[in-house]
């Protein structure tokens, strides 16, 4: 009988090797190989098909009462969670060191704690009594918060299975945590797999709402396997600059709602403070119009945001390679707009630096911001300020055509709640609303004519 073939699976990528290596050619991740039986090797010692316990199976539409949501006392939280806590769900929460992940769910659970809700604060990173110094210094000391700092997996557990089971369950952080059935330093691979399963798998028996806090990489992605993601409920990123006062909590995956709604919250010196009208944020600071100034209704979810678009251009000498810098916008999106530009207007950006900021630090995603842009474009390279009380949106094609995009009515109606008398967008997003006109823009020159003339 001919010898059995050895194969090393990576453990993170999953990718497969002809021999043992320390670190796995594929995603260059240390230590993940691990060697799989031969498969007839396996089917004989791994037979599943007995043995096991008869699984209940639930219908569809059975009598048994829905979970109910918990309020976190936090409406922007709730929002961005699509409307509370869902009881046995697990949430992963990511963000820059000192953005703020701590004080939220510190705040959090205070407010669930205070309500009557039994609250259970795990710190791998800081002691108990450092805990307690920030809560003394956010005004939340008195909150009947259960805290430990420990790192153990098996202790938590242990320790949560001779009380009755909390109302929420906060880990900070999962990769602090080790299991010591499993080989490797915490915030290894196998070791964030493993602890994150075993404390996702109480949580679902127990109807706990679990949150873990997870680390970021460099490039501000969760660390990590990313198989963490694929067994949690919601995956969060609480973003912002710290220079910046504002924090945006935003769901990149959610089994219980919208991904595209966020929280905005303020950092103050009690603490975050939610913002319940984030453009008068954003906004803040627009006494007088000034050339390369734009502003853009974006839309969050089902939320409407007023931000400024800012754009700079300074003309270079001869033979110089200019520069292209964005701030809160995608950088291809912006060639692709200047290209649009010179085509099918006739203007020249090739001999110019061109400047991008999003005001605020606020980070775009939506198309509809492509109109906005180049009015922002236009405005700087005119050094002519566009018209004051004036907001601008829709899709711009590479033909150089304004395309309409989603929720128009909405974006009419923050404008004018915010003070905005004009609004300039794709043809056929007419809607009355009192107090603002509406000027529909076809193709891109038009666009050019009208900040030339102040229109």
């Amino acid at each position: 009988m001919a010898k059995p073939k050895r194969r090393y699976i990576c453990q993170a990528c999953g990718s497969v090797s002809p021999r043992w290596q320390g670190q796995c050619p594929d995603c260059a991740e240390w230590n993940t190989l691990v060697e799989e039986a031969p498969q007839t090797v396996f089917s004989a010692k791994h037979d599943l098909s007995s043995g096991g316990r008869a699984v209940q199976f639930v219908s569809l539409d059975s009598p048994v009462a829905l979970p109910q949501r918990r309020k976190t006392g936090l409406a922007e939280f709730d929002r961005a969670l699509g409307g509370g806590l869902v009881p046995g769900s697990a949430i992963l929460m990511g963000g820059d060191p000192g953005i703020g992940k701590s004080t939220l769910l510190l705040q959090t659970a205070a407010s669930i704690a205070n309500s009557g809700g039994m609250v259970v604060y795990i710190s791998g990173e800081e002691a108990s009594d450092q805990i307690r110094l920030r809560a003394d210094r956010l005004g939340l000391g008195k909150a009947p918060i259960r805290l430990a700092s420990t790192t153990s997996v098996r202790d938590i557990l242990t320790t949560l299975g001779s009380m009755d089971a909390p109302a929420l369950l906060v880990i900070d952080s999962i990769q602090t945590m080790h299991s010591d059935q499993i080989e490797g330093a915490p915030g290894t691979v196998s070791q964030v797999r493993g602890c994150a399963f075993e404390l996702i798998r109480y949580a679902k028996e127990n109807g706990v709402a679990l949150v873990l806090v997870g680390h970021v990489t460099k490039d501000g992605s969760i660390a990590g396997p990313r198989v963490l993601e694929h067994m949690v409920d919601v995956v969060m990123s609480f973003e912002g600059e710290r220079s910046h006062q504002y924090r945006i909590l935003r769901a990149i995956k959610n089994r219980f709602g919208a991904v595209d709604e966020i929280g905005v919250f303020a950092m103050a010196g009690a603490g975050l403070e939610e913002v319940g009208n984030p453009s008068l944020l954003f906004l803040s600071g627009r006494e007088e119009p000034v050339p390369g100034s734009a502003v853009f209704p974006a839309l969050e979810g089902t939320r409407p945001v007023l931000v400024e678009i800012q754009a700079l251009t300074v003309r270079l000498a001869s033979g110089a390679t200019p520069r292209r810098a964005v701030v809160g916008w995608d950088s291809g999106r912006l060639a692709m707009l200047l290209a649009v530009l010179e085509s099918r207007c006739g203007l020249s950006f090739s001999s110019a630096e061109v400047y991008l900021n999003v005001a605020g630090g606020y980070r775009l995603t939506d198309p509809a911001a492509d109109l906005a842009v180049a009015a922002a474009l236009v405005s700087a390279l005119a050094d002519r300020p566009l018209s004051a009380g004036t907001a601008w949106f829709g899709e711009v094609s590479l033909a150089g055509e304004v395309r309409p995009v989603a929720h128009s009515g909405v974006r009419l109606r923050e404008a004018a709640k915010l003070g905005f008398t004009q609004l300039h967008g794709p043809d056929g997003a007419a809607e009355k609303v009192e107090g603002l006109r509406y000027s529909p823009i076809r193709l891109l020159p038009n666009l050019v004519d009208r900040v030339m003339t102040g229109a």
